[in-house]
């Protein structure tokens, strides 16, 4: 049964990676949903089997419930909810300004890559000079 479920949660996370890599908030709040209840699943997962109620005085203490993966759960719920509500909000924003929910390249993101890869060139051709020299010298 844990390995159906193991495989569920890899199931749910891939699908959630491979929607959160698309270019549409759509699929992007879906993505995250899905990676979320994958979360959720895994969290649950890592309790363990389930046991008595943890409630000191009513059964023996190595029957109880572990409760931190439960908590852990709940939080993940309310984190998940808080994004969701969130790209909701920003779809929603972007759908009413551009009437599209594709998310485009920044422009200075571009500029910043632009910029990184001249370096990077510019770094390679100072080393080929560099080295060149020194075969000179040799």
């Amino acid at each position: 049964m844990s390995v159906l479920l193991a495989f569920t949660v890899a199931a749910l996370f891939a699908t959630g990676t491979f929607l959160l890599l698309q270019r549409r908030l759509s699929r992007i709040l879906i993505g995250i949903g899905l990676v979320g209840h994958g979360t959720n699943l895994l969290l649950v997962i890592s309790g363990g089997d389930g046991g008595v109620a943890p409630i000191v005085g009513t059964g023996n203490r190595e029957e109880f419930a572990d409760p931190l993966p439960q908590a852990f759960a709940l939080t993940s719920i309310v984190i998940t909810f808080g994004v969701t509500a969130f790209l909701l909000a920003l779809g929603f924003r972007s759908w009413q300004m551009t009437r599209d929910d594709v998310v485009e390249d920044d422009v200075e993101d571009r500029h910043v890559a632009r910029r990184t890869q001249d370096e990077f060139v510019l770094e390679g051709e100072a080393a080929e000079r560099a080295q060149a020299a020194e075969e000179d010298r040799s």
